[in-house]
C-alpha cells in the first residue's frame, strides 16, 4: 500500500497500515516491510508510528537509513521530523560513509546543516584511527569530527588524549585545543599541548601553546614546537628549555634543533648551558651551542662570545668543548678564567672534573700561561706569576696548588702578617714555580730549580719591576652574576699593522691630493686674470 503526499510531506511504504487512537493517538501505525522516503534520504524498518499532521515518522526494529549513495546508518529506533529535517536514532546506531565508521547509543542528525551529533560516547574508525569521546559532532560535508570530552585517538603507534580536538577523516588532519598529550606506543615518547597540529598519516606535529616533548634521554619545551617522528626531527622557537633526563644538564634559548637518531642538539639566540652540581649550576652562554653523542659519550661545544658563571669560577673565550666522558673542558681563543681573586689566562685553557662527582679536579693552562691576584689589602696591587705552562689543582672546587713550568717569573707582593703593612716585593725567575693557595691567595712558593731574583722596598721598586711583561687585567670582562653572561664586551679597535700602513697610505695620498688641488687653482686664478686683461 503506498501513499503520497505533498512535496514537503513524507512518502511511505508498508505491508500492513493500521490505526489504535487509544494506545498511537494521531498516528498510522505500518508494519511490515516499511520504507519512508523524505528529500534525498530512504529508512526503513521493521515497523513505524507516522504522525501526518506532525510530519513525524518513528521507525522501530532493524531500522536503516541512507542519505545518498555514501551515508548508511543502522539502528534499533530512529526518530524523523521532516519539517524541520531532524533525525534521532538509538540502540546499537552504526553509521557509514566510505571513510569512517561511527558507533554510538544515540546519534542526531541534522540534515539541515549536514551535522551528526552525540552526547553520550562514540567510537569513530576509519582507514588509520580509532576516535573515542563522550561528546561530538561531525560535519558530512567537511569530514570534520570536533570532539570534547575524554577523547582518545588511536593507532598502532600513537595514542592521543584531549578534551578538545578537530579531527578529518579523509587526511588524518587533528587540531588540538587544550591539554593534550601524544604518546608513541613504540618507544613511549610523548608529546604534550594546548593548542596545535597533529598529521596522524605523516607523524608529523606543530605546537603553539606550552609545548613539551619527552624523549627517551631529552625533555625539549618551547612557546612553539615543530616534531617530524619519522625524521627523529624537532626544532622548537622562544622560550626554549631542553632538560638532560640523564644527566644534571639544561640547554636553553629562543631556537632550537634536535636530531632524535644522530643523539644532536643545535641551539642558538641566547643560548646557554646549565650543568648542575650539589646545588651549584655552572652557566655557559656562547652564540651556538651543539650537543653531541649519548649521555655517557656527550660533547658540548659552545661557539662565539662565550662566557661562564659559576658562584666560584667565571670565564670567558671564543669557543668551549666539552667531553662527559673525559671530564675535559678546553678553552680556545684568549681564554680567562677567575677564581676567587685569581685571573688565569693563557693561549689554551683545559679544565679537568672527576667524572664521578663532576667537581673540578685540576686545570691545565698551554702557552702563555699568566696568572694575577689582586692584593686583598691594597685592591692595586697585583701579584702575578707568569710562564710556559701552568698546571694546577683544586680542592673543593678552590684552586690550590700552581706548578709553572718553562721560564717561569713571579712578582710578590709581602706584607707583614700581623700589621699587614706592605715590607717588600720580590721579583723572581726559576724554570719552575710551584705554589700552592689558600682561600684563594698564596700562601707558599716554591722554586724547584735555581731562583734569580730581587727584593725591593715599596719605596724604591722599578717601575718595570711592578708589572710582569703581558699583563692585562681584565676584571671588567668578568661576569660578576649570571645575567652578566649575555653582555657582549666591546672589542677595543686597535689597528693592525697592516691598518696602519692604510691609514699611512691614505694620509700621504690625501696630502697629494691637496697639494694637487691647490696647484689646480692657482692655474685656475691665473687663466682668469689672463682673460679679464
Amino acid at each position: 500500500m503506498s501513499f503520497s503526499q505533498e512535496k514537503r510531506k513524507i512518502e511511505y511504504y508498508a505491508e500492513l497500515q493500521d490505526a489504535d487512537e487509544e494506545k498511537y493517538p494521531g498516528a498510522t501505525l505500518l508494519i511490515g516491510n516499511v520504507k519512508m522516503m523524505h528529500d534525498g534520504i530512504v529508512l526503513t524498518s521493521q515497523q513505524a508510528l507516522y504522525y501526518k499532521d506532525k510530519n513525524f515518522f518513528k521507525a522501530i526494529g532493524n531500522v536503516l537509513v541512507k542519505q545518498g549513495d555514501t551515508i548508511t546508518q543502522t539502528s534499533d529506533y530512529t526518530d524523523y521530523d521532516a519539517n524541520s529535517k531532524q533525525a534521532l536514532s538509538w540502540g546499537n546506531v552504526v553509521l557509514k560513509d566510505p571513510s569512517m565508521t561511527l558507533t554510538t547509543d544515540t546519534l542526531h542528525f541534522d540534515r539541515l546543516n549536514q551535522k551528526l551529533y552525540y552526547r553520550s560516547y562514540a567510537t569513530i574508525k576509519d582507514q588509520t584511527n580509532t576516535l573515542k569521546s563522550k561528546n561530538g559532532n561531525f560535519y558530512l560535508e567537511d569530514k570534520k569530527f570536533t570532539a570534547t570530552t575524554r577523547v582518545t585517538v588511536v593507532n598502532p603507534k600513537h595514542h592521543l588524549e584531549s578534551n578538545h580536538l578537530d579531527y578529518y577523516t579523509n587526511s588524518g588532519l587533528t587540531y588540538l585545543y587544550g591539554p593534550s598529550t601524544i604518546t608513541n606506543t613504540q618507544n613511549a615518547n610523548r608529546i604534550y599541548c594546548e593548542k596545535g597540529f597533529y598529521n596522524t598519516k605523516t607523524d608529523i606535529s606543530h605546537f603553539v601553546k606550552n609545548a613539551k616533548l619527552y624523549l627517551k634521554e631529552r625533555t625539549i619545551e618551547g612557546d612553539s614546537l615543530y616534531y617530524d617522528k619519522n625524521k627523529g626531527f624537532a626544532s622548537a622557537t622562544n622560550n626554549i628549555q631542553v632538560i638532560d633526563t640523564v644527566q644534571n644538564f639544561i640547554t636553553k634559548g629562543n631556537y632550537a634543533e634536535i636530531f632524535e637518531l644522530k643523539d644532536s642538539l643545535y641551539i642558538i639566540k641566547r643560548a646557554v648551558a646549565i650543568s648542575i652540581v650539589d646545588n651549584d649550576s655552572t652557566f655557559i652562554h656562547g652564540d651556538t651551542i651543539l650537543v653531541t653523542g649519548k649521555p655517557d659519550e656527550r660533547i658540548v661545544r659552545t661557539f662565539h662570545h662565550v662566557k661562564i658563571f659559576k658562584s666560584d669560577l667565571q670565564g670567558k673565550c671564543d669557543s668551549i668543548h666539552t667531553n662527559k666522558a673525559t671530564g675535559i673542558t678546553k678553552m680556545f681563543k684568549n681564554p680567562v678564567i677567575w677564581s676567587d681573586r685569581n685571573q688565569i689566562t693563557g693561549d689554551t685553557i683545559h679544565l679537568t672534573s672527576n667524572i664521578e662527582t663532576e667537581k673540578l679536579d685540576s686545570l691545565k693552562v698551554l702557552n702563555n700561561s699568566f696568572i694575577v691576584s689582586i692584593d686583598s689589602i691594597s685592591n692595586i696591587d697585583f701579584n702575578q706569576i707568569k710562564g710556559r705552562n701552568m698546571f694546577g689543582k683544586f680542592r673543593d672546587n678552590k684552586l690550590h696548588l700552581l706548578l709553572v713550568k718553562g721560564n717561569a717569573e713571579s712578582v710578590y707582593f709581602n706584607r707583614n702578617e700581623e700589621t699587614q703593612v706592605l715590607e717588600t716585593i720580590t721579583k723572581e725567575g726559576s724554570s719552575n714555580i710551584e705554589f700552592t693557595l689558600e682561600e684563594g691567595q698564596i700562601s707558599t712558593i716554591k722554586y724547584l730549580k735555581e731562583s734569580d731574583g730581587n727584593t725591593y722596598p715599596p719605596s724604591k721598586l722599578p717601575d718595570d719591576v711592578k708589572k710582569l711583561n703581558g699583563f692585562i687585567w681584565r676584571e671588567d670582562e668578568q661576569p660578576k652574576k649570571k645575567e652578566d653572561i649575555f653582555i657582549k664586551d666591546d672589542k677595543k679597535k686597535v689597528p693592525s699593522q697592516e691598518s696602519a700602513k692604510q691609514v699611512k697610505s691614505s694620509a700621504i695620498i690625501d696630502e697629494k691630493l691637496v697639494a694637487k688641488t691647490k696647484k689646480n687653482q692657482k692655474l685656475e686664478s691665473s687663466n682668469i686674470s689672463t682673460q679679464n686683461k
